[in-house]
């Protein structure tokens, strides 16, 4: 595909460039990634001045998104990449073979500092606020090495989610303490006093008068922020699509189920009909899940759950909406994000606009007319799809309205090579209902 850049991504392509350590601040769906990969491919491939490139991200974001983002843009042609995830084999495997960038998932970098002779000039941290606490253990590995790495990219949506005392850690690793000070102690000091005590004990600690902003101004010169609605020219509301991918087996069942109309799992019989109930099942199954007979619930596959906890921590604690549709989905998301809760009446209404729910949790059938989220936050996430277009359009226009003060960033988790690529095209053409569906049915079914 070919790459044509907002210029919000040119200039931060340019800030990485021009700053050998940056901080970028950049809200979810403004591509992060591309930016980053666009400034590694001109100092690896152009200049020849990056060395060794090590990208350190969480470890779903490794093994898809960093990945495939280098194989999606034709610019990036040429640069190669090694995957260093896996067993212990593997990854020795991954480390020896050829390539202009070497991606890590974080869990991993202990391993690699502890086993693996440094030789890595420039890193790439993404999500840098994972790096928070100067007592976490990938922190201090990190920091060992850091004297020897010329260049250093740190990325992230919200450096402090906790607060201002989360920052030191990510700009020591950024700049080792030129800005903010050397040690922790240090910095406390300088900008906070104890808050929260017990006597001698202090539980927690509050920023001076005037702290903030002389903290953002210390750091100013090494980091940018981008909110979406704010810096650029951008829409006011940015639909994304996330696709996931079953593995062989998953892909088996879903395809033969599709083709035959019934499918046996694990002894469960399933039947469609009629195009409605084909579709209902089809829909379940590429959510992860499908109802068997007597309601039992049959497992599938955890893809959409992986793709939404890796969204839920890149918001870094800003509130997510997440739109689902049947019951084994709320189930199964409730499972995998004990936090997440239910937003069903007043009090939840009141608490959600009130930002005291992370992970807010809705059926578009309750979304209905005149219900306002908006004060709450500014992501929706479409765990599952809906046929019905009324429905799609007034689940988001609870977030995308007037009074919104953000960006509203839709995204949809879309399982490729399923039934919820059908919906998606519909929606977006806004061709639904049952004529769309029967007749993408359909298609697929003369398609076998």
């Amino acid at each position: 595909m070919k790459y044509e850049p907002y210029e919000y991504q040119s200039y931060a392509s340019r800030f990485i460039l021009e700053h050998p350590y940056c901080g970028l601040i950049l809200d979810m769906g403004l591509g992060k990634t591309v930016i980053t990969l666009t400034a590694l491919f001109a100092l690896a491939l152009d200049y020849f001045t990056a060395g060794k490139i090590l990208v350190i991200a969480p470890k779903r974001v490794a093994e898809d998104t960093w990945p495939k983002e280098l194989k999606k843009w034709e610019h990036l042609i040429g640069m190669k990449a090694s995957l260093v995830v896996g067993t212990k084999k593997q990854r020795e495997q991954a480390l020896a073979e050829a390539a202009d960038v070497y991606i890590i998932n974080r869990e991993n970098v202990v391993w690699l500092v502890e086993n693996h002779r440094w030789d890595f000039s420039t890193v790439v941290i993404d999500e840098l606020s994972s790096f928070k606490s100067s007592k976490a253990q990938r922190f201090k590995a990190l920091k060992h090495v850091r004297p020897q790495v010329s260049r250093v990219i740190g990325l992230t949506g919200t450096p402090s989610p906790n607060g201002l005392l989360d920052l030191w850690p990510q700009m020591y690793l950024l700049d080792m303490g030129q800005r903010l000070g050397r040690y922790i102690g240090g910095y406390r000091e300088r900008f906070f006093l104890p808050d929260k005590r017990n006597r001698e004990i202090i539980y927690s600690y509050k920023p001076k008068q005037g702290a903030e902003e002389k903290i953002y101004s210390l750091i100013s010169d090494i980091c940018i922020s981008m909110k979406a609605a704010d810096y650029l020219n951008m829409p006011e509301r940015i639909e994304n699509r996330v696709e996931v991918s079953m593995n062989a087996k998953e892909e088996k069942l879903y395809q033969s189920f599709e083709r035959d109309m019934v499918l046996s799992i694990g002894g469960e019989e399933l039947d469609a009909v009629n195009a409605a109930a084909l579709s209902n099942k089809l829909l379940q199954m590429a959510n992860g899940a499908v109802y068997g007979e007597d309601k039992k619930v049959i497992s599938i596959h955890d893809r959409k759950l992986d793709a939404l906890e890796d969204l839920v921590e890149a918001a870094n604690g800003k509130p997510v909406l997440v739109a689902y549709w049947y019951k084994h989905d709320l189930m199964r998301i409730q499972r995998r994000l004990p936090e997440a809760r239910v937003i069903d009446t007043s009090k939840d209404i009141t608490d959600w606009n009130h930002g005291e729910i992370a992970i807010g949790l809705i059926h578009p059938a309750s979304a209905g007319h005149g219900l306002n989220l908006q004060e709450g936050g500014c992501t929706i996430v479409w765990f599952g799809l809906t046929w019905s277009l009324e429905l799609y359009q007034q689940m988001n226009a609870r977030l995308w309205r007037q009074g919104q003060k953000h960006t509203v960033v839709i995204h949809h988790l879309i399982t490729k090579g399923t039934h919820d690529e059908d919906v998606m095209k519909a929606l977006e053409k806004k061709e639904t209902g049952q004529s769309a569906l029967i007749h993408a049915v359909r298609a697929r079914i003369g398609g076998m």
